[in-house]
């Protein structure tokens, strides 16, 4: 825990320094600038192939090929006082090996809604209350041959719901939320998943025979502490940075114990529709154990491994469409 808490702490004072050797990438934007009003959408779709054949390789190898779906869509809300801004994010993605199963790589349902109330058009502070819900589409699973699914729709879904203070009004490319009032609910919609204590809600109690006395709870729900911190800024040209980092932690359970969520996209634009991706996604939940067991006579859980740091990266080519410059460009004469 001490490694995490400092890994989390470093983090912060190299992501400061960055920023502030930067004031270029963060440069303020004056606020008597006129800002368009009203109704601002934005939708995308991509596709992201990766493929490894081999032919009389000696060195060995197994052919393989990895295809990830996605797609985005935001709308946006702005008058001269307040703005509404909503967005949902899709991302499904398969891998095909020679001589096994379909194997999910990608599974991602992302919905986050922002709502900000300026009292000043002068000040970089304003109020802000946001959404955000975190799910799959899909079961998942340890490995391709694996039957017992560790995952599943719902299963876990994530909700946090939460007012406070937001920076970043006036400067482009950056953003720093801070809640201090913050409702994180965990659901595990999946029986046997609840009864295993998956994902942090409690377990099951069984009895000598084996029997449910009572069920698994399916929702867990925490309040505490939430920051968001979000930068993104074409640092080369047609090479686009995108890093988001939440942190929570609960002010009644463990206050100290940060949960992360660090994802880094690098988008390489080789023309139009061509995009290079490089990702990087870190997370840290310390009510996740890595593996638990319970005792079949004290029905007490028994730790094997505890909470672990996952991380995900992602390289790959693939086709993005603007679909609003499409449909514009196919309606003009």
């Amino acid at each position: 825990m001490q490694n995490i808490k400092r890994l989390v702490f470093t983090f912060f004072l190299f992501t400061s320094a960055t920023i502030l050797a930067q004031p270029d990438s963060l440069f303020f934007v004056d606020p008597a600038l006129k800002i368009d009003l009203g109704w601002n959408t934005k939708k995308e779709v991509g596709l992201t192939l990766n493929q490894v054949s081999f032919t009389n390789w000696n060195a060995g190898g197994t052919n393989s090929i990895t295809a990830i779906l996605s797609g985005n869509a935001a709308a946006r809300y702005r008058t001269e006082t307040y703005f509404w801004n909503s967005s949902i994010n899709l991302r499904y993605g398969l891998n095909k090996q020679e001589g096994q199963s379909l194997f999910k790589t990608e599974d991602v349902i992302e919905v986050i809604s922002n709502f900000g109330l300026e009292k000043s058009s002068e000040s970089n502070w304003f109020y802000s209350a946001r959404f955000s819900f975190n799910t799959q589409f899909a079961n998942g699973y340890n490995n391709p041959n694996d039957n017992n699914p560790i995952s599943k729709f719902m299963a876990p879904g994530y909700v946090f719901l939460g007012a406070g203070m937001e920076y970043g009004r006036h400067i482009n490319r950056f953003s720093l939320y801070v809640s201090p009032i913050t409702l994180k609910t965990t659901f595990v919609l999946d029986e046997d998943l609840a009864n295993q204590g998956a994902f942090g809600v409690k377990p099951a109690i069984y009895d000598m025979e084996g029997n449910v006395i009572r069920r698994g709870e399916t929702t867990r729900q925490e309040f505490g502490i939430l920051f968001t911190g979000q930068f993104e800024d074409e640092v080369f040209e047609n090479i686009k940075l995108n890093s988001r980092l939440r942190l929570y932690t609960d002010y009644l359970v463990n206050f100290g114990n940060v949960d992360v969520d660090w994802e880094v996209n690098v988008g390489m634009k080789v023309n139009k529709y061509v995009q290079a991706t490089l990702g990087s996604h870190l997370r840290y939940d310390h009510d996740i154990n890595s593996e638990v067991e319970t005792n079949e006579i004290t029905n007490e859980e028994v730790v094997i491994e505890g909470p672990k740091i996952q991380w995900k990266q992602l390289l790959g080519v693939g086709v993005v469409v603007d679909l609003d410059s499409l449909v514009s460009n196919a309606s003009q004469p």
